[in-house]
């Protein structure tokens, strides 16, 4: 063996550790363990054309085979530098070598691979081994090997396809007739990925021979018999939709049961006949006003029945709904209004303070008061003309530049989601559903008039019971819910609070009536449906997918146990939704592989309000469906062989945080606002087996207090985008390129989550208890909190109030922690109601994991 030289050395590291490990995308319903061979027949015409393809004497056959090679693990995979096994002579091993397929014609890949093959076949006797060993390379080198000069030969224990070719007559290898020879684990691909995958290299070698000054980019390697199977087989099944709009249908309903029960808030319970007469009152109330056709009307109320007739009539005005809760920032309040172009607010006199306040710089704003707009009009149906594409609603989600985006969405796309919640989760007459999301959360529209489409009834269950673990699941009981909907971080604090119940030998109420659990808002874990199951396997899961501008959620994967794997996946398109995964340039990317999705059909919005840029960027006409708006989620994911989505992540700053949906950009322009802040980033941290939440680090002349801090960015942003802890730096950490290192800051943030900072002691028995409870409800060590830590500054949230509070039996509640958030005059608090003996004689596990696994985050 020749010993390494410094350049040799130097261009193996760079091979070895630059590469990276190119992953062949799983394609198998029965990963059972084996090898398997596929054989492709290269046409000699093509094999004519192929051997000068750039009219380059020196080019040989292998360069263009291995430039083919690099192309098709670059779709596979969705990398553009990819690493592969090369057999640089007969029978020898396979050398890594790496690839760059960057956007560019033919040619210049060609000539790339030349360059390639020619280092690889000068360095063929190195001992790589040994360089792997002493860079701590100790893993496997590669998926793929890819061998030009026989016929792949036998799979290394690591490896999952072999690419080789040869002659089709072994013992003629002058014969001029090539094949193509795969050979594959079977526990990976199955027989028709196998055969794609040689389509994918037969394709590339057509198009390199076609024209090799042609951009290798803009062309796909996909059959058209996998297209039409893309853009089609993997739609969501066809569902002829009423040629009504959603009030019309509730008014049907309202004539075939006018004394049913229709909604229920409380005591407070109204029947068909009563909402439909008080939204017909409230409707006739907004027309007089001067509402016209898509006149935005914005509702500024609490969630209760009001509010219910108040979205019902302004679909009956031909106007557009746009939710605000009353308890935004006022700041925040005016930009929605006014961005939205909103002439008309609906409120209630208990939610008009920081209205006013709001609508103090915007005079032509009119104000109508539910109350005073019941009285002196009509109750019978409006009979305004509402067509299909008509605009519905407006909701405002984060955006990155500091301003909130205005998603407009239409009645056509309302409907349809409508109708896919009916038929998916199975809403029938006489069934209940509840109403627990936010106005300004999408999914709240659903919840609060899917049932009306039924006749069923809606339940709308009030904040101060959702943030009660305990209420909340008797009121579940006691309204004979059917279906619920809630993010997987509640979730988790509900069945947390059954499987306390269910140690203690004391049962909770049962729930014979819940038939169905939809999640949303956060990726759904394995492990929270696995304890899902086992502790209510009667009870369907359903995954929910969707995004604001789709009208909502476009996939469900409907469950009766845990799924197999280590993903919950997407599930498949709901009615009449078309959903592509696509490259850069929207072209379809093989089966299997990642890539942006994005959506089709009857669900895509309109577009941002007022906002022609941020549309532009988003919102485009379909290229594979003539006339359809086409909408780019932004979400990265895959397609599994069983025609369900899969969901890879971002790979932008959005993040979702207990189910809203956040631009982190927004967050650090208002931070960059606050005076005294000269630099900011905020980062997401996640704890172990515990909620994810957010991070702020700032740099300026000075520190500043925390509670000045959240106030400002309280002033203009809701309180579930405020960061829970804020950190001063001197200078924030930079990249080689000069730009803020977020993964340096989020580290840090687990450190200083995991640190604290110079805490004191618990020292008194009750002190020691509740620091045990906030260590296993907050992840963080337990001799790591102090007796002055501030629970909601230690990383807290609502949530994790509601977990500590059943961790604790109980024995204090939310607002003990809400108003006593400092650790020692929480314990002072329970000693003052001899609360030692109350936590040890009804918490003996208050140190025990809130979370046997997961957190569902």
């Amino acid at each position: 063996m020749k010993e390494l030289g410094q350049a040799d050395r130097e261009f193996w590291r760079g091979v070895l550790v630059a590469g990276g490990r190119t992953a062949i995308p799983r394609w198998t319903l029965d990963p059972v363990p084996g090898i398997a061979e596929h054989e492709a027949t290269i046409p000699d015409d093509l094999v004519a054309a192929l051997r000068r393809p750039v009219d380059e004497p020196a080019m040989p056959l292998s360069s263009v085979l291995l430039a083919a090679h690099a192309k098709v693990l670059a779709a596979l995979s969705g990398e553009r530098e990819v690493l592969t096994g090369y057999v640089a002579v007969e029978g020898g091993r396979p050398l890594p070598c790496r690839v760059t397929t960057e956007p560019g014609s033919w040619r210049t890949l060609l000539l790339d691979t030349r360059r390639v093959e020619s280092e690889l076949q000068s360095r063929k006797d190195f001992p790589v081994a040994d360089l792997r060993r002493e860079l701590g390379l100790t893993g496997p080198s590669f998926e793929t090997v890819f061998d030009p000069t026989g016929d792949g030969g036998d799979l290394a224990e690591d490896t999952v396809l072999s690419v080789g070719v040869s002659p089709h007559d072994p013992h003629d290898p002058h014969g001029g007739g090539l094949a193509l020879r795969l050979r594959y684990r079977t526990d990976v691909l199955d027989a028709d990925g196998a055969a794609r995958v040689a389509g994918y290299h037969l394709t590339a070698l057509a198009l390199i021979a076609a024209d090799p000054d042609a951009d290798h980019g803009r062309q796909s390697l996909l059959s058209a018999e996998e297209l039409r199977f893309q853009l089609d087989g993997l739609a969501g099944p066809r569902r002829e939709l009423p040629d009504r709009r959603f009030h019309e249908l509730f008014e049907q309903r309202v004539r075939a049961h006018p004394d049913a029960v229709a909604a229920v808030h409380g005591d407070r319970r109204w029947t068909y006949r009563e909402l439909n007469a008080r939204a017909n009152r409230l409707g006739r109330a907004l027309l007089a006003r001067g509402l016209r056709r898509e006149g935005v009307v914005a509702v500024v109320t609490e969630r209760n029945l009001d509010w219910m007739a108040a979205v019902l009539a302004i679909f009956k005005a031909g106007g557009v709904y746009l939710p605000i809760e009353p308890h935004f920032p006022a700041e925040r309040i005016a930009t929605a209004v006014s961005r939205a172009g909103c002439g008309l607010v609906l409120t209630e006199a208990g939610s008009a303070t920081t209205l006013k306040a709001a609508l103090g710089s915007l005079p032509r704003v009119q104000t109508l008061f539910v109350d005073a707009a019941y009285d002196n009009h009509a109750d019978d149906d409006l009979g305004v003309h509402v067509a299909p594409d008509q605009l519905a609603y407006i909701y405002f989600t984060s955006g990155s530049t500091g301003e909130p985006k205005g998603a407009m969405c239409e009645h056509a796309g309302m409907l349809n989601h409508l109708y896919a919640k009916i038929d998916d989760l199975e809403i029938g007459e006489g069934q209940v559903v509840a109403q627990t999301a936010p106005q300004c959360f999408d999914i709240s529209l659903w919840q609060l008039v899917s049932a009306l489409l039924v006749g069923g009834r809606t339940l709308l269950v009030g904040q101060e019971v959702i943030l009660d673990v305990q209420r909340f699941v008797d009121t579940i009981a006691r309204g004979r819910v059917s279906v619920l909907q809630v993010v997987p971080s509640y979730l988790e604090a509900v069945l947390s609070y059954l499987e306390r119940h269910d140690r203690s030998g004391r049962h909770p109420r049962e729930l014979p009536d819940l038939r169905c659990v939809s999640v949303t808002g956060e990726a759904l874990k394995q492990e929270l449906t696995q304890r899902w199951f086992a502790a209510e396997p009667g009870i369907r899961l359903v995954n929910a997918y969707g995004l604001t501008e789709t009208s909502d959620d476009t996939n469900h994967e409907v469950m009766d146990r845990a799924p197999d794997g280590e993903r919950v996946p997407l599930g498949r398109c709901v009615n009449n939704v078309y959903a592509y995964v696509v490259d850069e340039h929207l072209a379809p990317v093989p089966l299997g592989a990642p890539g942006e999705i994005v959506f089709s059909g009857i669900c895509v919005g309109r577009g941002y309000v007022n906002d022609p840029e941020r549309t532009r960027s988003a919102f485009m006409t379909d290229p594979h469906r003539e006339s359809r708006r086409l909408y780019r989620s932004g979400d990265h994911g895959r397609w599994r062989p069983d025609g369900k989505l899969e969901y890879l992540g971002r790979r932008d700053t959005q993040v979702k945080i207990r189910g809203f949906r956040i631009e982190i950009g927004e967050i650090e322009n208002a931070l960059l606002r606050v005076p005294g802040v000269r630099d900011g980033a905020v980062v997401v941290a996640e704890r172990a087996g515990q909620s994810r939440h957010l991070v702020a680090f700032y740099s300026g002349q000075r520190p500043l207090k925390v509670g000045f801090l959240r106030d400002r960015l309280g002033e203009s942003l809701p309180e579930y985008m405020v960061p829970s802890a804020f950190h001063w730096r001197e200078g924030l950490p930079l990249t080689g390129n000069s730009k803020i290192d977020r993964k340096a800051l989020t580290a840090l943030a687990g450190e200083l989550d995991a640190a604290g900072e110079d805490p004191l002691a618990p020292s008194t028995p009750t002190e020691r208890r509740l620091a045990a409870a906030w260590a296993k409800v907050l992840g963080i060590p337990q001799d790591q909190i102090g007796r002055r830590d501030h629970f909601f500054d230690r990383g807290g949230t609502s949530l994790a109030a509601v977990k500590l509070a059943i961790t604790l039996d109980r024995a204090v509640s939310l607002k003990d922690i809400t108003r006593h958030p400092i650790l020692a005059e929480l314990a002072g608090l329970v000693d003052g109601r001899d609360g030692v003996g109350d936590i040890e004689r009804r918490s003996p596990g208050a140190a025990e994991p809130l979370a046997s696994s997961s957190s569902g985050n």
